[in-house]
């Protein structure tokens, strides 16, 4: 008997010390809904949120954010499952965010822009167990989501038949959703990248990914509880989201752009009234914003931080923000979807001095610069740049191979060709993808595109390899011209050819109304090469 009560005695002291263990871990965890109640236990009052006369103070955004965990919980979301959100810009897609992120299940933002079959896939490869939309979008998620199998759909607004209110869930649900230990290195988010070069892939991000992003932003900004944050880019994207997170993390407004064409005026109108000082916008758009009319409106005194990155910016772009915000620090942040996102920031006392730079790179992220045997370059050769840190992806859901690909050599590649100057300033060069081989020569189409860009007659260009009968592959030059220019095609490639080596220069170049991009404002490439391949015939 005494046995009997000894192994009674010890399966209790372990089952304590089981419960002791799960305690200390949810006590040192850190994870991101955290980021919004430690704000919302501060002050409660405080405004989180604001989007077209929408607003949220911290303390409605963390109690709608518990009542939608408790509203997914009670249709079986559990953790671990993945829950798809397919809206414009809003203050719910926010709130979707932290709530599915409460259960320990993993949100995933679908571009809003694609089409039916590519909805489809994102669904279907992530696995997603419901979808939370908005009536503009409910029926292409609707559509794509036939036969998959989904749990449920709660629609923002009027909800079509097939689905269910978001805000009539949220009103019928508990208060408080089950408590869930989440750790820090569960997925928090699964962000599908562009596609520019391919079907798009899951990049699993963990909140311990995300959390430590959001701390090496603040740091390398120098973003205060005070700052207001607006951002051009969009919620479905991972500079969109992550551009949030730090701000709900001091506690400060973040001014949320809505969806649709870009307009510069209302661009300009939000900053004023919201008295934004740190905002982020794409070149193209910064370009228009700095050439507006509406600009004289505007008290710039007020912008504290202008931000730019997604996009290489050219040289003449740069100088015109800096002229126009003379009192702002220009900062540009560098980065990637698998990097959650930003791996180099270019700081305000550096913007003018080493301007074309990305930067160096972010505290809390290591980096080498190697060429394609895996060794370091030296300082000043061209290579790719790799990386190690705590804000590196888990790898891409479901696919092992172009994971360990991607971490070959235990660093992650990021597909980005740079060179380092002297004092560790990165120099983004190209694509390692969209590098071409003419002759035997390494052409770096970024490199073509500066040039191109000096040019008074062009407003924008890419420049893509295309077949070539002699030289295997050949510069193709895009432009959009500037207004009322007329420049043609020989004078562009004259202009080239007193810039650049003979190999390097246009062997064509084509002039277009708008060059294809993508949400982040990067250019699809891909598209251009399939639409323009062969217009190159001669030898």
């Amino acid at each position: 008997m005494a046995a009997v009560g000894g192994g009674r005695d010890a399966r209790r002291g372990c089952l304590a010390s089981l419960s002791m263990g799960s305690a200390l871990a949810r006590s040192r965890r850190l994870v991101v809904p955290e980021l919004v109640a430690r704000s919302a236990r501060r002050d409660p009052a405080a405004p989180a949120l604001a989007c077209e006369g929408e607003t949220r103070t911290f303390g409605q955004l963390e109690a709608r954010a518990r009542r939608l965990a408790a509203a997914l919980a009670e249709r079986g979301v559990a953790a671990g499952a993945r829950v798809a959100i397919l809206m414009h810009n809003r203050v719910e897609f926010v709130e979707a965010f932290l709530g599915v992120q409460l259960l320990g299940a993993c949100a995933v933002p679908v571009n809003f822009r694609l089409a039916r079959e590519e909805v489809a896939h994102v669904l279907a490869d992530s696995g997603a167990v419901a979808l939370l939309a908005d009536p503009e979008l409910a029926p292409l998620g609707g559509a794509a989501a036939a036969g998959l199998g989904l749990r449920f759909t709660l629609v923002v607004g009027e909800a079509p038949a097939a689905a269910e209110s978001y805000e009539a869930a949220l009103a019928a649900a508990l208060a408080e959703p089950p408590e869930v230990a989440v750790d820090d290195e569960d997925l928090a988010f699964l962000m599908y990248t562009s596609g520019t070069t391919g079907r798009p892939k899951g990049a699993m991000l963990s909140h311990q990914n995300l959390v430590v992003n959001t701390t090496n932003w603040l740091y390398e900004v120098g973003a205060r509880p005070d700052d207001v944050w607006l951002s051009g880019l969009p919620l479905f994207h991972i500079g969109g989201l992550n551009g949030i997170l730090p701000f709900l993390h001091l506690g400060a407004l973040a001014v949320i752009e809505p969806s649709g064409g870009f307009d510069p005026a209302r661009s300009i109108a939000r900053l004023a009234a919201h008295r934004v000082s740190i905002c982020f916008f794409v070149p193209t758009q910064w370009r228009e914003i700095c050439t507006a009319p509406a600009l004289a409106e505007l008290d710039r005194g007020r912008l504290r931080v202008a931000m730019w990155g997604a996009s290489q910016a050219p040289l003449p772009t740069l100088e015109l923000l800096s002229g126009t915000f003379p009192a702002a620090e220009i900062v540009n942040a560098f980065g990637q979807t698998e990097m959650s996102s930003n791996t180099c920031f270019l700081r305000g006392e550096d913007a003018v001095r080493k301007m074309g730079s990305v930067g160096r790179p972010a505290l809390g992220v290591e980096a080498r610069i190697v060429g394609p045997d895996g060794a370091e370059v030296r300082r000043g050769e061209v290579g790719e740049i790799v990386y190690r840190g705590p804000t590196v992806m888990q790898g891409y859901h479901g696919q092992p191979e172009a994971t360990a690909e991607a971490f070959a050599g235990g660093w992650f590649h990021s597909g980005d060709l740079v060179r380092e100057d002297g004092e560790g300033f990165i120099y983004v060069v190209d694509r390692l993808k969209d590098m071409l081989i003419s002759g035997g020569e390494n052409v770096y189409p970024a490199e073509v595109e500066r040039a191109l860009a000096e040019h008074p007659a062009v407003a924008d260009v890419a420049v893509v390899g295309v077949a070539h009968p002699r030289w295997v592959e050949t510069p193709l030059a895009v432009v959009v011209r500037a207004p009322g220019a007329a420049a043609g095609e020989e004078e562009l490639i004259a202009h080239c050819r007193q810039r650049l080596a003979g190999y390097k220069k246009p062997a064509a170049v084509v002039f277009v109304a708008e060059l294809p991009r993508n949400a982040a404002g990067k250019v699809l490439k891909r598209e251009l090469r399939e639409r323009y391949g062969d217009v190159v015939s001669g030898g």
